[in-house]
């Protein structure tokens, strides 16, 4: 894994590089802290496809599959 290819170094040299950029950009959205849309804090993070949870007030909901709408 390196800087310029992250996660996605995974693949080599397949699929061809803008499906690799295409999915390196999904899985560093999904993968960092989301805003909750209750309490408005920074502390929503993925559970599964679809189902975030907010560490700070506790609430669990469904919202969009890579990101909180």
């Amino acid at each position: 894994m390196t800087k310029k290819v992250g996660s996605t170094g995974r693949f080599g040299v397949r699929y061809g590089r803008k499906i690799r950029k295409r999915v390196l950009d999904i899985e560093v959205r999904q993968k960092q802290k989301q805003t909750c849309p209750y309490c408005k804090k920074k502390q929503v993070k993925r559970i599964a496809s679809g189902i975030y949870n907010c560490s700070k007030c506790g609430s669990k909901f469904t919202s969009k599959a890579y990101e909180v709408a």
